[in-house]
């Protein structure tokens, strides 16, 4: 099973609080840990987070930089938790215009953690789905391919080798997909929750792939 989760409203989280925005992406990086280990311990293989995307630089710069110092911070602090425990760890996105101890970090935790078969975590970091697409379609044209269908297609995208998410999960009550995987989910079941990212927990987790499993799923067919 793959699930992916737009991580949505941790300023939010922080305003009602009276905290600074940034407090709520701390606690927010903080969430992905423990998400992290319950979709690990309900069996799901793949877990695709949301955490920057390319229409995020539209925040002011102490924000953008801040999180890109947390996702250092972060990703630093739990490779070697992430080892122990079988998350192989994978991130999609461009590379341009990130920092280079953003792509230092990058390189480093894909390598370390290259061996881990629990769990996929694939954190999409500087990613817009339109974007992959453009890529994807570059890449072909620079490629010579003439011949193309939707196979030939997915081996142009990021992860090519990664199923489709089977699930989509945003938080604070946002009903929209936000150019997300968009080539991806075509066929994905979405779920909108009210809470807010730092406060998603195990149950609602568990409720969700519970009526996940209710569902009908067609695929187009009767």
């Amino acid at each position: 099973m793959h699930v992916a989760i737009i991580m949505d409203g941790n300023g939010r989280w922080a305003r009602e609080r009276g905290l600074p925005r940034i407090e709520g992406h701390r606690r927010g990086a903080m969430k992905v840990e423990s998400v992290t280990e319950w979709a690990a311990d309900l069996g799901i293989d793949y877990l695709t987070l949301y955490a920057f995307s390319t229409e995020n630089w539209k925040r002011p710069w102490e924000e953008v930089s801040f999180l890109f110092e947390l996702f250092v911070e972060f990703m630093k602090s739990k490779i070697e938790k992430m080892k122990s425990e079988g998350v192989r760890l994978r991130i999609i996105g461009r590379r341009d215009k990130l920092p280079q101890k953003v792509l230092d970090v990058w390189d480093m935790v894909e390598r370390e953690t290259s061996d881990g078969k629990r769990i996929t975590l694939a954190v999409a970091l500087n990613y817009g789905g339109r974007s992959e697409i453009t890529d994807a379609v570059k890449k072909i044209i620079s490629s010579g391919v003439k011949d193309i269908d939707e196979q030939t297609f997915r081996n142009y995208l990021y992860l090519p080798d990664m199923p489709d998410p089977d699930m989509v999960i945003r938080t604070s009550g946002e009903m929209r997909i936000s150019n997300f995987l968009l080539w991806q989910i075509a066929y994905s079941e979405l779920f909108f929750i009210k809470k807010y990212w730092p406060d998603f927990e195990k149950e609602d987790l568990v409720g969700i792939i519970e009526e996940f499993k209710r569902r009908n799923r067609r695929f187009g067919g009767l």
